[in-house]
């Protein structure tokens, strides 16, 4: 969507949503071309803040976020945790991975019977969630056919290559159909349900913990 005005862009309805839900100011990125998003990311401030290397950059921040996929015919919805390069282009020296970045906490929680292997048993074999991991663009989508657990999720961000970008998506994917058959409103309602769904995981891997304001519920 393009040529909007400020209060009817989604980017803005969802900024300002989740800030009333957890009192927190956000940050927004976005990737896209020229005036049409394709990926928009949200992330709370704090989080950057609370980085000593990497305050600066968005890159070390897990995050909301919201894509446009042309070539599936969806949408997709979630939280994702970036890991950058390990050997990043010489031109592009804040995009290497750094001792801070979020992808540390994600790591090491990627267990055998942790907390985060029960969140993501139930989103992903029970709920539907899809997940992403490893090299960009040639990691793996994984379903509730294929996910076998933390374990299998953490020796797919190990492998990416290098020179390669890497992360993690953890995401529901609304197709064309969900989303022709439902109003603006009833979209933005279902992205902010799903946002909720995964907050329990983006918890886990930043250096704050969003907790909701007394009068939404949700969060972990």
């Amino acid at each position: 969507m393009g040529n909007l005005e400020p209060h009817e862009r989604i980017t803005q309805i969802l900024k300002r949503a989740l800030e009333s839900a957890f009192g927190q100011t956000f940050t927004t990125v976005r990737w896209g071309r020229g005036v049409y998003w394709q990926w928009i990311g949200f992330f709370p401030q704090a989080n950057r803040l609370a980085k000593p290397l990497s305050h600066h950059v968005s890159f070390g921040c897990a995050k909301y976020f919201i894509s446009l996929e042309r070539d599936d015919n969806c949408v997709k919805a979630g939280m994702q945790v970036e890991r950058g390069y390990l050997r990043a282009p010489r031109q592009y020296p804040e995009c290497r991975l750094r001792e801070d970045w979020d992808w540390h906490r994600l790591l090491a929680q990627l267990r055998s019977g942790s907390e985060l292997d029960h969140l993501l048993r139930q989103l992903v074999t029970v709920d539907g969630f899809h997940i992403y991991a490893g090299g960009w663009p040639d990691g793996e989508e994984l379903t509730a056919a294929r996910f076998t657990g933390a374990t299998q999720v953490r020796r797919l961000l190990l492998s990416a290559p290098s020179t390669q970008w890497g992360g993690f998506q953890l995401y529901y994917p609304m197709t064309q159909n969900d989303v022709r058959s439902m109003t603006g409103y009833e979209i933005v309602e279902s992205i902010l349900a799903i946002f909720g769904e995964v907050t329990p995981v983006l918890n886990r891997c930043m250096q704050i913990r969003l907790q909701p304001c007394s009068r939404h519920g949700g969060g972990d």
